[in-house]
């Protein structure tokens, strides 16, 4: 069964997208194009669910704000 996960994209100072996973700590990966970066964060996401399987995870995003001070 296929689940959707949270991705959330930035750019670095140096160019490079990186790619943080909400629902799971810690998943996190980088590279230079979007279509490399959302492959790589797959592969990201195969690999922490495989060392993490005993870990019941059940976080669900909400949202993102932005708030200007």
């Amino acid at each position: 069964m296929k689940k959707k996960y949270t991705v959330i994209v930035e750019k670095d100072e140096e160019g490079w997208l990186i790619s943080e996973v909400v629902e799971l700590p810690g998943c996190h990966t980088q590279a230079k194009t979007m279509d490399q970066l959302l492959e790589r964060t797959k592969e990201a996401i195969k690999a922490y669910l495989e060392s993490e399987e005993s870990i019941d995870i059940s976080d669900t995003f909400v949202g993102v704000q932005q708030i200007e001070v």
